[in-house]
């Protein structure tokens, strides 16, 4: 009865209608004093907002009258090559990948460890170590670029990142197509899936094929939007209004609760200058396109999953969801925030880990 309660508290028109106006009228008059707020934002083409120099439309209210859907259950699957799925699982855990036969894409992105490697820096050949936090693979193909500063547009184009990165495998294509070509029986099982045999095109379509496959439904909070309480704890759902009632959902919305918009880190208060020692890194989005309004600027990561993937940010400074959650509502949304209302955050995100099909691990 409580969970119904809060369930129709949520997609009560009325109650939204009152609720998203009061901030939508809060929006409007912080984009007075801070233009650069909203502005910041670079949402998908198909995604609505309240910025881009416009005032606030008839068709924004109805969006928000209508944000209950704000935040989209995972499909249960997606139809994919299924012999090209297997055999980007092979090469997603081939060490062959690397120089010296000792890293694989698993490395970083272990199954196990929510699609990261639970580090705040990644460990290359070699010992090296890496330069930025390791982003999850699961659920990747539903951001709209690559990487944390969006350099790569395809899940084809982010596999040839880590192998010629000297501080990850530190390789290159001929290498790599040197090794396979040497082992009779990977050649065979790789021509009956692409008739034109070992390329490097094949082998990150291969790659990006799997990596498309590891998606992870039926969440606690997906089956909840799709009617099933059972497994749903009534503090997830206060979490979820909270979620929503915080602004939350202006960045990370959507089927992958995020992943479709870059945002600026600090947008209510100076990050990098309270956390200090700037790097390259931290510039963001400015290193790929050179232009000052994209400093520190990065994409929106995905919520999914993300109990399991500490430590949290780009930079890897987060240990915990509980830290995360307050550095957020402190230096993105200029908020006060009670331990309870920051535990009631981290239910709803913990009910955000969905499943991987045992087959892909």
């Amino acid at each position: 009865m409580y969970l119904s309660d809060l369930k129709w508290r949520l997609q009560d028109n009325r109650f939204l209608k009152q609720l998203c106006l009061c901030r939508l009228s809060l929006c409007v008059l912080c984009s007075l004093v801070l233009s650069s707020c909203f502005s910041s934002h670079e949402p998908e083409e198909d995604n609505r907002s309240v910025s881009d120099e416009t005032s606030v439309s008839d068709e924004t209210i109805e969006y928000f009258n209508n944000s209950h859907d704000s935040i989209r259950p995972l499909p249960q699957g997606l139809d994919l090559d299924r012999k090209r799925v297997v055999l980007g699982k092979i090469l997603f855990h081939d060490t062959r990948l690397s120089k010296d036969n000792s890293i694989s894409c698993a490395s970083c992105h272990s199954l196990d460890k929510g699609g990261t490697d639970n580090l705040a820096r990644s460990v290359g050949i070699n010992g090296a170590i890496g330069n930025i936090n390791a982003p999850t693979v699961l659920n990747s193909s539903l951001n709209f670029a690559q990487f944390w500063d969006g350099r790569a547009a395809t899940l084809e184009e982010q596999a040839t990142g880590p192998i010629h990165n000297t501080a990850e495998m530190g390789s290159n294509w001929q290498e790599v197509i040197n090794k396979l070509s040497s082992d009779g029986a990977f050649i065979r099982k790789f021509r009956k899936v692409y008739k034109n045999g070992l390329t490097s095109e094949n082998i990150q379509d291969a790659i990006a094929t799997y990596e498309r496959a590891l998606i992870t439904p039926n969440s606690p909070f997906d089956k909840f939007l799709r009617g099933d309480e059972s497994l749903i704890k009534g503090e997830a759902i206060e979490g979820y209004y909270l979620f929503k009632d915080y602004g939350c959902d202006s960045c990370h919305q959507g089927v992958n609760i995020g992943g479709n918009m870059y945002q600026r880190l600090g947008v209510m208060g100076d990050y990098f200058k309270d956390r200090g020692s700037l790097t390259k890194e931290d510039y963001g989005r400015f290193n790929v396109t050179g232009r000052d309004s994209d400093k520190y600027k990065f994409k929106v990561p995905s919520l999914r999953n993300v109990a399991l993937t500490a430590p949290y940010f780009h930079d890897g400074t987060a240990e915990t969801l509980h830290d995360a959650v307050k550095v957020m509502t402190r230096y993105q949304l200029g908020k006060p925030i009670n331990e309870k209302h920051v535990q009631l955050l981290v239910t709803f995100l913990e009910s955000l880990t969905g499943e991987l099909e045992v087959s892909l691990k």
